[in-house]
């Protein structure tokens, strides 16, 4: 194999990776432990790794004895950070490399992205579960409520003053309900996606403009975008409802008085997801929706993509579910990270293959 396929190897390790030499100096680092560390390989290499990286275990012992005894080692669940940003635990694994003595590959394995894919297909099950049991109820639930509807509207035609104001309520909550049931069909029917190579940007644009005119009329929307992102594999109609339901979601949570959301794309090689069937696929496409708001309840961050999960008041907890049921369906990955005035929804999608359909 050539040099250059084991360069585009390197490159494309879907986790950090350091190669320090014999005095304990970065010798290299590949693209996904940049962005781990925030900063470039060329202000990296020949600094003294534990200067740069810090790992709260004495792995300077460790890569002593790897050294030492020219075997691999494994150091679990220890917490790693770079003193740009938070720590983060991972699984470090250290292992000699052949032919070059002295010389040790470092590799990290955050838990945190690990865990947020586990969790991902364990909700995906849930969904499943909870969805179907929702529709039978919606079926069964909306024929007597069509019953009680009119039996209030009948008795309204006999009554006056404060006793229609009942029957007009029972009405209102009744056709509340039932708008609830048809949420919870429409989330059961969701068609297969009909995919094929679609701009992100252009279907931004479409959501961001909806939103503009109606429910985030009062918010500021601002972009920032990587116009050479290629084409990604999606339906567009699908795409635009989770664009459009991400932007209504930040939109409501911001205060009354208007506030701000950022549409921000880039491209991150490195993420990497686990198809259904094992394999392991790219989704260097990635779009946040970012707004300044209150921030998520913390109890409710490692839920929200649940059905019937929310954290509003008369919220049905469908809209994020949808997103996540969307994504997933396109390959791709969902997450939230949320503060106090800043919450950011990240959506990863693959790239369009070169063959599909435009």
């Amino acid at each position: 194999m050539t040099a250059s396929f084991f360069d585009t190897l390197w490159t494309s390790l879907p986790v950090p990776c350091f190669v320090i030499d014999g005095q304990s100096k970065i010798a290299e680092i590949n693209p996904a432990g940049e962005s781990f560390m925030n900063a470039s390989a060329k202000s990296l290499r020949g600094a003294p790794v534990w200067d740069k990286l810090h790992v709260n275990a004495p792995l300077d012992e460790a890569v002593t004895r790897v050294r030492r005894d020219s075997s691999a080692l494994f150091v679990n669940t220890v917490d790693v950070g770079s003193g740009e940003k938070p720590p983060v635990q991972c699984n470090v694994q250290l292992t000699t490399i052949v032919d070059r003595p002295g010389y040790i590959l470092i590799l990290l394995e955050p838990r945190e992205i690990a865990h947020k894919m586990g969790r991902d297909m364990q909700s995906k099950t849930a969904a499943k579960s909870a969805i179907g049991m929702a529709e039978m109820l919606a079926h069964e639930i909306k024929n007597p409520l069509a019953g009680i509807t009119g039996a209030a509207q009948l008795l309204s035609m006999g009554l006056s003053g404060d006793d229609i104001e009942l029957t007009d309520l029972i009405v209102a909550e009744s056709r509340r309900v039932v708008k609830l049931l048809d949420q919870v069909e429409q989330f059961g029917n969701l068609r297969p996606p009909l995919r094929k190579a679609v701009n992100i940007h252009d279907i931004l644009d479409r959501a961001q403009k909806s939103a503009a005119v109606g429910f985030a009329a009062h918010m500021k929307i601002k972009e920032n975008f990587d116009p050479s992102l290629p084409a990604t594999y999606a339906d567009a109609d699908q795409l635009l409802q989770v664009f459009q339901n991400l932007l209504k979601n930040a939109a409501e949570a911001a205060d009354k008085s208007g506030g701000t959301i950022e549409l921000r794309t880039f491209y991150e090689m490195s993420l990497r997801v686990e198809r259904p069937d094992g394999s392991r696929a790219a989704v260097p496409l990635q779009v946040e929706i970012i707004d300044d708001g209150p921030g998520l309840p913390s109890d409710l961050v490692g839920e929200v993509f649940e059905p019937f999960v929310s954290g509003r008041e008369n919220g049905t907890g469908l809209g994020l579910a949808l997103v996540s049921k969307i994504i997933s369906e396109h390959d791709g990955w969902v997450s939230v990270t949320s503060a106090p005035g800043r919450t950011v929804f990240r959506i990863s999608l693959p790239v369009a293959p070169k063959d599909a359909d435009q």
